[in-house]
């Protein structure tokens, strides 16, 4: 039987002791939410830097409407500005299968004899047992085979929309988004988070973007709650999983 020393369960405990103390307070009660707040106040969030094409600069023209830089000839009243909010449609259909098999087979046999040793048979056939041959002093035969076979079959779905907002106007004009939403339903906490890169082109009409329009895109889609605690191996199985070498 495996002993865990107490001394690791104790520094698991204390790891996992802010979730276990904000748990044991909801006990009796559905999670918490997440109070609405600035996506650029959490620890978690770190501000986007990429490579940024050359800065040219377009000189003024005078005596016209028409003003170099802009995307269009009259004013574009969709998402562009830090705080202006977008609707982001997430629409993930992926399917993979995979199917490897391999048979591998090897076979050996080998023959050691010394009939002829600088003369010194004789000497060897008194100094082994009676009877021995030494033409026949060693053989060996070896079979092997391996066969190997594996499948992965993985559908994947997730169709929902979500407001996000801009959090930062990176210099050639790309906007930053970051994502929260929260679901209750009964004892269950449903969330999504989202994060990415996105250009003003790729904003629709209706103030919308697709997700597969976000480069360095980061979808987070999960919950906690009853049902995920029960879905959920406890602390010393997951510990055990980790350090079992059988």
């Amino acid at each position: 039987m495996l002993r865990v020393p107490v001394s690791l369960l104790v520094a698991a405990l204390l790891l996992q002791g802010c979730g276990t103390f904000q748990r044991l307070g909801e006990v009796g009660s559905p999670p918490r939410m997440t109070p609405p707040g600035d996506p650029t106040k959490d620890p978690n969030w770190n501000p986007v830097s990429l490579p940024m094409p050359h800065v040219e600069n377009t000189p003024s023209t005078a005596n016209s409407l028409w003003r170099p830089g802009s995307h269009a000839f009259f004013s574009d009243p969709r998402a562009a500005r830090v705080g202006d909010i977008i609707t982001v449609t997430v629409n993930i259909v992926d399917s993979a299968v995979l199917d490897n098999g391999t048979s591998a087979t090897r076979t050996g046999s080998q023959a050691v004899g010394v009939p002829d040793l600088f003369g010194l048979q004789s000497a060897m056939s008194r100094a082994l047992p009676s009877g021995t041959d030494l033409t026949k002093l060693v053989s060996t035969n070896t079979a092997g085979s391996n066969v190997g076979s594996g499948a992965i079959k993985r559908d994947e779905t997730v169709q929902l929309r979500v407001a996000a907002v801009i959090t930062q106007v990176l210099p050639n004009g790309n906007l930053a988004l970051a994502g929260r939403q929260e679901v209750r339903v009964n004892s269950e906490l449903r969330e999504l988070v989202l994060s990415g890169v996105i250009r003003p082109q790729d904003i629709m009409s209706d103030n919308t973007v697709m997700h597969d329009r976000m480069a360095e895109a980061r979808i987070s889609y999960g919950g906690r709650g009853q049902l995920t605690d029960v879905q959920t191996a406890r602390y010393g199985q997951q510990i055990l999983d980790v350090i079992s070498p059988f």
